[in-house]
């Protein structure tokens, strides 16, 4: 996700997905259809060091979407790649990443390099089917900067190559080691004696008490319903189990039918239903619910684990942010511990991109500890690089948070991948949950709205 999507996302980033899939989609058809020879003509000698075989003063395109990890961190790595090849790289930071980027796939132009995240993202799958990017597998075989002893793909945490592949093959990095769950506040519940619940039952009955005391219990961003299918999702996923979770990302239309799902919408519908939202909370986008729960009206926010960059500004010095797995219902397959994590923030070189080579070796330096451990500052979250962050590298407390709930997860941690593979059915579930909790639909017609969805996207 990022500002606008899940990574992460959007991150992702991931939100409003809706309103931009049928532009997106237009402009990609156009896109397959542009011509120009854009591969670069100079090229330099293959090496170990420089394994792309870029060449020396090679310039480089990058376009980064800045949301919630902001565009500081793209700036250190092109420092890097100039410091390398001599080449000057060119730098824009957007939330428009549609916008911006139409007319220069329209006439055969890409970037080099597409940090394409946010809401107003470029769908991979629709990128995919018109032939638009470029195949990773050369980076993965590439040499790891730090041990040229080992391959790119020796060093990356587990899940980040499949959450980027289409048919067996790699076509995005998904840079950014993304948790989602809930959010709270560490000053608050200290201050008031809450405990961070671990059932369902202790998270109703804490919302219950938070109510009293005069805050509201929960808070989304309503106008971005990615993020309360991270409530929905995750819950449906712990209370399903890690087959349950395959079965929705192959788009089994059965599994809208069965317990996990209908149980797991009917709990989410009680904070609706007993009144524990904040109000607006609905129609609010993603700054403006951030910023009422940095606030201290409302306890607990869902979100990606980029939510401390993003709400910097906004955050009070004490607010001491605290990350919390979605609580379990009785009978869940899944532990308390498990969470949702993996690589989201997918970065990509466009096929025809000018300087083809010189994208993959960006990639590649990004991989880098050096660009991993300056991710983790200027950004504060963790890369998809196994150990990545140095000791050396002090983390704020939410970042920090992140990281003690992954050691706790250990190896109970579950990810889906149908937002990536499947965005038409990601954009009808969201919709979905975002009628629920307005209240204009209940559970049941949740689940019948999401299962035919499923049904559409699996014929095709």
């Amino acid at each position: 996700m990022g500002s606008d999507f899940n990574r992460r996302d959007l991150i992702k980033r991931a939100v409003a997905v809706g309103l931009v899939a049928a532009p997106a989609a237009g402009f990609l058809s156009a896109c397959a259809s542009g011509g120009g020879d854009n591969e670069s003509s100079a090229k330099g000698k293959k090496t170990k060091d420089n394994p792309f075989a870029v060449a020396n003063g090679a310039g480089l395109d990058v376009v980064i979407f800045k949301g919630g990890y902001g565009d500081d961190y793209a700036r250190a790595f092109e420092k890097l790649y100039e410091k390398k090849y001599k080449g000057k790289t060119s730098h824009l930071g957007t939330q428009d990443i549609t916008g911006k980027l139409q007319p220069r796939f329209n006439t055969g132009s890409p970037p080099d390099v597409i940090d394409d995240s946010g809401a107003k993202q470029i769908k991979l799958d629709v990128l995919h089917k018109n032939g638009q990017l470029a195949d990773l597998t050369p980076l993965l075989d590439a040499p790891y900067i730090d041990d040229p002893s080992k391959k790119v793909r020796d060093v990356l945490q587990p899940g980040t190559i499949e959450t980027g592949s289409f048919d067996g093959k790699m076509y995005s990095l998904s840079y950014v080691y993304t948790v989602w769950g809930l959010w709270y506040s560490g000053k608050l519940f200290k201050d008031k004696g809450y405990t961070p619940p671990k059932t369902w039952s202790d998270f109703m009955a804490l919302c219950k008490e938070i109510k009293k005391d005069g805050t509201a219990p929960f808070c989304h961003q309503g106008k971005y319903p990615y993020y309360i299918n991270i409530l929905v999702m995750d819950l449906i996923a712990k209370t399903g189990g890690l087959e349950y979770v395959k079965r929705i990302d192959s788009l089994d239309p059965t599994v809208w039918g069965e317990g996990a799902a209908k149980s797991s919408i009917e709990a989410v519908y009680e904070l609706v239903d007993k009144g524990y939202l904040l109000p607006g909370t609905n129609g609010m986008t993603h700054i403006e619910s951030q910023t009422a729960w940095n606030e201290y009206k409302a306890a607990f926010i869902p979100s990606g684990s980029w939510l401390e960059n993003e709400q910097l500004k906004s955050t009070p010095q004490d607010f001491d942010m605290k990350f919390l797995p979605v609580p379990t219902l009785d009978g869940a397959k899944l532990p308390f511990e498990a969470i949702r994590a993996g690589a989201g923030e997918p970065f990509i070189v466009p096929e025809k991109a000018k300087n083809k080579a010189g994208g993959l070796e960006f990639l590649r330096i990004m991989l880098s500890k050096e660009a991993s451990g300056k991710f983790a500052q200027a950004a504060n979250s963790l890369t998809v690089l196994k150990d990545g962050v140095g000791s050396d590298v002090k983390l704020r407390p939410g970042t920090q948070s992140t990281v003690e709930v992954l050691k706790a997860a250990g190896t109970n941690t579950f990810n889906y991948n149908y937002p990536n593979t499947a965005s038409e059915f990601d954009t009808a579930v969201q919709n979905a949950s975002g009628e629920l909790m307005a209240k204009r639909i209940k559970p049941a017609e949740w689940l019948k709205r999401v299962k035919a969805a499923a049904e559409k996207a699996k014929k095709g």
